[in-house]
């Protein structure tokens, strides 16, 4: 998967059907992701999320209408997703810091540009990895439900560990690590990907799980089919560190690299919730194939 060529199809994608309903499903199709894993990869490289970017490129475009045409405010508001007025003249105003009508009487706005996406040549990293070849496994673990036409934050993501950590879920998974686990003795969050039969369910808190006997009526068991992943370990202060490794990973290590992201079942292996340690030390674990 070409990451770079892939996010500028959902681009593409994107402002072909702007003042349509948009999938989030349809728009990471076009990278040939899930609608989870694109959004995450799309945040951690933009610097925004994928809803921004669509409400700030619909607000954009209904200020050039607004400022160019004469066409009703209601009908513009309407063609670029808002069921009222009064609710596009509130997300208008926040975005530009004038109100539709001072539009129409010639006020100033503001422009966010189409996203075009480059490769861009910058100093030489160095990128610590390894490559794991891992057979078939399985996971017990509790999963997060998302819709996949719905937007997702990080926000989300660590409000499910916090969520985790006080119902006692993370203290139950813990019963479960063996002597014998990939993930040594650490509790992992996977990105299940297209390994998903239920893509509303595409986040789970695991780990490795050797087969005793579960209790709990709430844990989950996953199958985890074979994949190499090239596994980059992140040491720093989350999640400031975490970001800058993802922005390696993918703008640096996978366009020089033989190896490209093959969308399976992706981990984040965490030792402990020690996470504002500078020295703190997790792993990244992509699922792989060669170019």
């Amino acid at each position: 998967m070409d990451w770079i060529g892939g996010i500028q199809k959902a681009v593409d994608y994107v402002e072909e059907h702007i003042t349509t309903e948009l999938d989030y499903s349809e728009i990471a199709k076009q990278a040939c992701s899930s609608s989870f894993h694109f959004q995450r990869v799309f945040g951690i490289l933009c610097g925004f999320t994928l809803g921004e970017y669509i409400r700030m490129r619909r607000l954009t475009l209904a200020g050039c209408e607004l400022a160019g045409t004469d066409t009703r405010i209601l009908d513009i508001a309407v063609k670029y997703g808002y069921d009222t007025q009064e609710s596009f003249s509130r997300a208008f105003t926040r975005f530009h810091g004038v109100s539709p009508t001072q539009v129409r009487n010639g006020a100033s706005l503001k422009s966010f540009s189409r996203l075009s996406v480059k490769l861009v040549l910058t100093g030489a990293n160095v990128t610590d990895y390894r490559i794991e070849r891992m057979e078939g496994f399985q996971m017990i673990g509790k999963p997060m439900r998302v819709s996949c036409k719905q937007e997702l934050t990080s926000a989300r993501i660590s409000d499910f560990w916090g969520q985790c950590r006080m119902d006692g879920t993370i203290t139950a998974l813990c019963k479960y690590i063996s002597e014998d686990s990939i993930f040594g003795k650490n509790i992992a969050g996977a990105s299940f990907g297209k390994d998903t039969s239920d893509p509303g369910r595409p986040y789970g808190i695991g780990v490795y799980y050797s087969g005793a006997p579960s209790a709990e009526k709430d844990l989950t068991i996953w199958d985890i089919p074979a994949h190499t992943y090239a596994v980059f370990p992140c040491i720093g202060s989350m999640p400031e560190a975490f970001t800058r490794l993802y922005q390696q990973i993918y703008s640096e290590f996978f366009p020089s690299s033989e190896y490209q992201p093959c969308g399976g079942t992706d981990f984040e292996v965490y030792p402990s919730d020690d996470v504002k340690n500078p020295d703190y030390t997790c792993e990244i674990w992509v699922a792989v194939e060669k170019k």
